[in-house]
């Protein structure tokens, strides 16, 4: 099963999501990580959720564990031109495909076997091929 930490998140929501050095506690641990991706023309790639604040490069973004929500158009396209990056889009879609070719799904909506399941709460009861959480460091399975 894969485990994904949400922006970076081990033991609940922080002021620090997204921060490369949240990330990596997330990654020493063994964890995927689910990070939200900008772009910016004049200065390239950002991280942060609601808007751009830690600036990485294109390298950064080709980690295996990532798992790239692009939160601009314009971020889906560049990282979609990089077969190294694992991206996706959406916005409220009850699912989403990856590039990779799993099943991002919305809190509380049907699962598969290729799906990821986002934020679950209480228990899942389906064959899915993992989940994203805020608290993906504490016991939650």
């Amino acid at each position: 099963m894969i485990l994904i930490s949400h922006r970076g998140n081990l033991d609940g929501k922080s002021s620090f999501e997204n921060h490369t050095e949240h990330i990596q506690e997330a990654l020493s641990q063994d964890f995927d990580v689910e990070i939200d991706v900008w772009w910016l023309e004049d200065s390239g790639f950002w991280l942060g959720h609601d808007n751009p604040q830690y600036q990485v490069d294109e390298y950064y973004l080709e980690n295996p564990k990532f798992w790239c929500h692009a939160k601009n158009i314009e971020g889906l396209y560049k990282m979609l031109q990089n077969n190294d990056i694992h991206c996706f889009w959406h916005q409220g879609d009850d699912v989403t495909l990856t590039s990779k070719g799993y099943i991002w799904t919305y809190p509380n909506k049907k699962l598969t076997p290729k799906s990821i399941a986002v934020l679950p709460e209480g228990v899942i009861e389906e064959q899915i091929a993992g989940f994203c959480s805020d608290y993906i460091g504490v016991e939650i399975i």
